[in-house]
């Protein structure tokens, strides 16, 4: 789980926000759609920041620092609510991870290890079907067999739908840099990737709605051997895009 202002904790595990200029929707129910307007619900949720947008726009409006830049983005100094959600999305929109090792090896530059290869085989025949695309997600919701947890009454899809065939349906993440991304699931309830492939093929709840992807031959979840989760996991490493992580722009 997230923590926001005073240390008060979330129900959701953040997601990463990377390539989100790409993405239809966006957070693990797909509830908003619109880049520009993302960032108001953390700023004005009780857990998360609390805050409120005229309070955010009182706060630049004193700082005369953010009055410049305002001015220099702008042309004028003038802080709105709609100017500072604009900025932010613009941000976000440069938050661009193009560049890990699978990328170089599409264009011929990097040579991937044998255990990559055989990671990245076992992955397309096992995990592609949802981590589809050069975004490693089809941007689908779908049920993958995880428990309801009672505590933090997350239903996913159908908390916007409302429909009950979308039960514990959570959009299909994106892969990229999840090697730096733990913890794992709506939830953040896996701290490893290890953790992840061993609930796949070990631990998937046989839910009336659980995805068909996850129930084929009469076995429920993906097989997968000690060796071939091992090399699926080498694979998996070859998404992370050390220029991106390490990029101070987005550091500091």
């Amino acid at each position: 789980m997230s923590h926001g202002i005073d240390d008060k904790l979330g129900i959701i595990n953040a997601p990463a926000i990377q390539n989100m200029v790409f993405l239809k929707n966006f957070s693990w129910d797909g509830v908003s759609h619109n880049l520009d307007e993302r960032s108001l619900v953390p700023i004005t949720t009780d857990f998360e920041m609390d805050s409120s947008l005229p309070e955010v726009v009182g706060k630049l409006n004193a700082d005369a620092n953010y009055k410049k830049m305002f001015k220099a983005a702008y042309g004028d100094d003038n802080i709105t609510g709609e100017r500072v959600l604009k900025a932010i999305s613009q941000f976000m929109r440069t938050m661009i991870s193009a560049d890990s090792k699978y990328d170089r090896h599409k264009k011929g530059t990097a040579s991937f290890t044998s255990e990559e290869s055989q990671g990245m085989a076992l992955f397309q025949n096992k995990c592609s079907s949802c981590h589809s695309g050069e975004l490693f997600t089809d941007e689908s919701y779908r049920n993958t067999g995880m428990y309801y947890n009672a505590q933090y009454d997350d239903r996913g899809r159908y908390r916007v739908t409302l429909d009950w065939n979308d039960n514990m349906k959570f959009r299909v993440p994106s892969l990229r840099n999840v090697e730096h991304t733990a913890p794992y699931m709506h939830d953040g309830r896996f701290y490893t990737l290890e953790a992840v492939l061993n609930f796949y093929s070990d631990n998937v709840e046989d839910q009336p709605n659980l995805d068909p992807l996850l129930k084929q031959n009469g076995h429920v979840g993906i097989s997968m051997t000690s060796l071939e989760k091992q090399n699926i996991i080498a694979f998996l490493k070859t998404l992370s895009d050390q220029n991106f992580i390490t990029n101070k722009k987005f550091a500091e």
